[in-house]
């Protein structure tokens, strides 16, 4: 089977594939728990916010630099101080990060499905990529499994801009015919970044282990309803979302799909 044939199945990495929970452990022994939980959203919500500010000013830096510069904002707007050896410890800590533990089980399915192409596609520049995916205890052991690494370096603009969709299928192969669009997976736990694949045309199984977007529950991000729809199928790990993404396309090849074009989201079981 060639490749063009293939499903592709891209993996959103940090927060779907990898847990930043050993950053916010590590946040705690210096500000103890509540105060790092606060930290860490806030490192969170800058982190996205200043990627999302840099497309609207056709500006781009590496996202190593940007996670760094939004902790230094987190940490300010929290008023605590942190030394330059502590911050550099800290952006170290993405390269040792654990995987969710529906990874392993679900990359070992594909590891043995000659019929889907796996490849990581971040908004991380490609040397902190390559470094969390080859150097993480646990997906280290697993990253044969994917036939690439599809980062925004090369194009310089961050997700959720069509531009960076349109990049992955480009690079893994894939036209932007229907035909070939419907192929193309996207799997992450970020709602942005799933109502921006399916605004570029592809497909996109959403990660929801438990929390819900924000914490509510579900699926509550509305942007879809303005733009081309939410996710093609809700999913509760790695290893449903290589179960399903394989069910629908036995049950949807050639066909618009659920979740297509403003349609509700189809549920795996839970």
């Amino acid at each position: 089977m060639s490749s063009k044939d293939k499903i592709v199945i891209a993996f959103d990495l940090y927060g779907t594939l990898l847990s930043t929970e050993s950053i916010a452990k590590e946040l705690a022994t210096h500000f103890g728990q509540e105060q790092a939980n606060k930290i860490a959203a806030l490192w969170r919500r800058y982190q996205l916010e200043y990627t999302w500010r840099m497309n609207s000013m056709t500006l781009y830096r590496p996202f190593s630099e940007i996670t760094s510069a939004a902790l230094k904002h987190a940490l300010a707007e929290s008023s605590v101080s942190f030394s330059d050896e502590n911050i550099s410890k800290l952006m170290k800590a993405y390269d040792n990060l654990g995987t969710f533990a529906d990874v392993q089980p679900g990359l070992e399915a594909l590891a043995s499905d000659p019929s889907i192409d796996a490849y990581v596609f971040s908004n991380g520049d490609d040397d902190m990529v390559s470094a969390s995916v080859n150097r993480s205890p646990s997906l280290s052991a697993q990253s044969s499994v994917f036939k690439g690494l599809v980062t925004v370096q090369e194009i310089g603009v961050f997700k959720p801009d069509i531009t960076v969709y349109h990049h992955l299928c480009k690079k893994v192969g894939k036209s932007f015919n229907n035909e070939d669009m419907e192929s193309v997976w996207l799997v992450s736990s970020n709602p942005f970044d799933i109502v921006g694949a399916r605004a570029a045309g592809i497909q996109a199984a959403w990660v929801d282990r438990g929390g819900g977007h924000s914490g509510n529950g579900g699926w509550t991000d509305q942007l879809g309803t303005l733009a081309s729809g939410g996710p093609t199928i809700i999913v509760g790990g790695v290893e449903e979302a290589v179960k399903e993404i394989k069910k629908w396309m036995t049950e949807n090849a050639g066909g618009s799909g659920a979740g297509y074009n403003k349609e509700p989201a189809a549920m795996g079981p839970r």
